[in-house]
């Protein structure tokens, strides 16, 4: 075989590789919904009533939340708080990863003295509802902010993408339900590029590996 006909062959294998990947994620994203198991609305609800019961004390907050959700989906949420920063489309954060798996996490995301940035455009639907302090969002095109406080939920459709503000200080529970993996460049090109904050990225990926693993060995993707 010259070296010509094994390029061509060579070509010929990566296609058919890339067709069938391609094939297979199609198929699973036609079906991703049957791994779900997290409901936004209840996740709302749970963050309401903690916000009703705890509004003066944050921490006290943030654990009540933690502590329902594992009530609600009991062996699905990590109730150890391990705290971890976030930068990501400018904005910079910190983050207690409560669950994470292929195709949904849920975390407690915020600031105690402000950011901005961009939301990223994602193969997911992402819903962040306000516990403390206030988020301002946009779309391309608007002349006016959409202003969320606490209680409620902004909900950034798959494919869309805002600029968003946290004027002072906010904390929200979020939660995406898409292919999570895919977002992950998003989440650490500015960790790779402007802060090479090392320690952080590998505890990003510690506890979201952890979290997965968990996850598959019970069954969910």
């Amino acid at each position: 075989m010259s070296v010509e006909q094994k390029k061509s062959s060579c070509r010929q294998v990566l296609i058919i590789v890339l067709v069938a990947f391609l094939a297979i994620f199609i198929g699973l994203d036609q079906i991703k919904e049957r791994f779900y198991i997290f409901d936004q609305n209840v996740l709302q609800q749970v963050a309401q009533r903690n916000i009703a019961k705890y509004e003066n004390n944050t921490r006290l907050l943030m654990q009540g939340i933690a502590d329902d959700l594992n009530k609600e989906y009991p062996g699905h949420v990590a109730l150890k708080e391990e705290w971890v920063f976030n930068n990501a489309g400018g904005a910079m954060g910190s983050m207690w990863i409560l669950h994470a798996s292929i195709t949904e996490y849920v975390i407690i995301f915020g600031t105690p003295v402000g950011t901005e940035g961009h939301t990223g455009r994602f193969m997911a639907d992402d819903y962040f509802i306000i516990l403390e302090g206030e988020q301002w969002a946009y779309a391309a095109g608007d002349v006016s902010r959409e202003v969320y406080k606490p209680g409620t939920m902004h909900h950034l459709a798959r494919g869309n993408s805002q600029q968003y503000k946290i004027p002072e200080h906010a904390w929200a529970l979020e939660y995406a339900r898409g292919w999570i993996p895919l977002m992950l460049p998003f989440g650490i090109f500015d960790t790779l590029f402007s802060t090479v904050d090392m320690l952080t990225l590998y505890d990003t990926f510690r506890l979201y590996g952890k979290a997965t693993v968990r996850e598959l060995l019970q069954g969910k993707l």
